[in-house]
């Protein structure tokens, strides 16, 4: 139940973290010690599920698909979605310093936090770091591209594969994707109003999504972990622009619907932004949040690292519920506990 408990929280956490532009579910996922176990689980939902039901029935599918760590974790991420959710985008649009304040402290901690070279870290680790800092860089600017796909039931079922798959990416906002693709507003008003004819096309976007990047995902981390992590940490760091509070919007363009979808920002210092804007910069209110994410970190990083993880169970497993000890690493089974850092 502890455990259950936690998985829980985490997803809520998830939740109301994608429900920021620039923040990633991801993010919380890698820093809480869960997002391993949440790749692959993903991953299991496929033909090899069938496979299990049809050899132990009921008992083995549920271990297959680790619905013990899925169940608690997809019913925190709605709980969030459909309460914490709406306070954080009001406080998103009523204090939006405050609260970028606070996810900058977060995501940056997170990059300091998963850095640390393992034991088989080489030079060559730099290339994927790099690698992950340009994509991040990148990837908002070419979002505008899918606003001349035309359909707009094509741009959801796209926009939903490219969002969900950022969301299994730390430092990657699926929300901030969605904002620069001109689909963020429709989408969250789709989820408000409870348009199920909106949400089953952008659904549809999201099971294509996490049914191919998961299993990439996966694939990367059992046979190329540190390299992948360094990735991961390159995403991390290259998110953190976007989240620095004291910006200025320089160039953008207007989506079909006449929205605004931001293209490029200029950086300032808390003094020149109250300067431009002739707003306060609330330099004390923003630096104790940074401070209170960065510490929420450290906090959720030694409680992540405290809760063992649990395998899913493979389909050629030979009794129904057979499973890996606790703790056991996912990524190769020929490996010794430990042998990767």
């Amino acid at each position: 139940m502890k455990r259950h408990l936690g998985i829980f929280l985490r997803g809520a956490g998830m939740g109301a973290a994608d429900a920021v532009p620039g923040v990633s579910g991801g993010t919380i996922a890698f820093v809480t010690g869960i997002y391993e176990e949440l790749i692959h689980s993903i991953k299991q939902f496929g033909p090899s599920a069938f496979v299990a039901w049809r050899r132990g029935g009921l008992p083995m599918l549920a271990a297959h698909l680790n619905l013990a760590f899925v169940l608690p974790l997809l019913a925190g991420i709605l709980a969030s979605l459909v309460s914490v959710a709406h306070l954080v985008v009001w406080l998103m649009d009523d204090h939006p310093l405050l609260l970028n304040g606070f996810f900058f402290g977060l995501v940056a901690a997170s990059a300091l936090v998963v850095s640390r070279h393992p034991a088989d870290w080489k030079w060559w680790h730099l290339l994927p770091l790099v690698a992950g800092l340009l994509l991040a860089h990148w990837l908002p600017a070419l979002m505008p591209l899918i606003t001349q796909l035309g359909s707009a039931n094509l741009m959801l079922v796209v926009g939903g594969a490219i969002a969900i798959s950022a969301l299994l990416l730390p430092g990657v906002s699926g929300s901030f994707l969605l904002l620069t693709m001109g689909l963020y507003g429709t989408v969250m008003q789709g989820i408000r109003s409870f348009d199920l004819g909106l949400i089953a096309i952008f659904g549809l976007g999201c099971l294509i999504g996490l049914f191919f990047f998961s299993r990439l995902l996966s694939w990367l981390l059992r046979h190329h972990h540190t390299a992948t992590l360094q990735l991961l940490v390159g995403f991390i760091v290259g998110s953190l622009p976007v989240l620095w509070p004291w910006r200025e919007l320089v160039r953008y363009q207007l989506g079909p619907e006449g929205q605004m979808i931001p293209l490029d920002f200029r950086y300032l210092t808390p003094g020149g932004y109250a300067q431009l804007t002739g707003d306060a910069a609330q330099l004390p209110g923003v630096v104790a949040l940074m401070l209170a994410g960065a510490a929420l970190v450290l906090l959720l990083g030694r409680t992540g690292r405290r809760t063992p993880p649990a395998a899913p169970v493979s389909p050629d497993s030979r009794e129904p519920g057979a499973s890996r000890e606790p703790g056991t690493s996912h990524r190769s089974d020929n490996k010794e506990e430990g042998s990767d850092a």
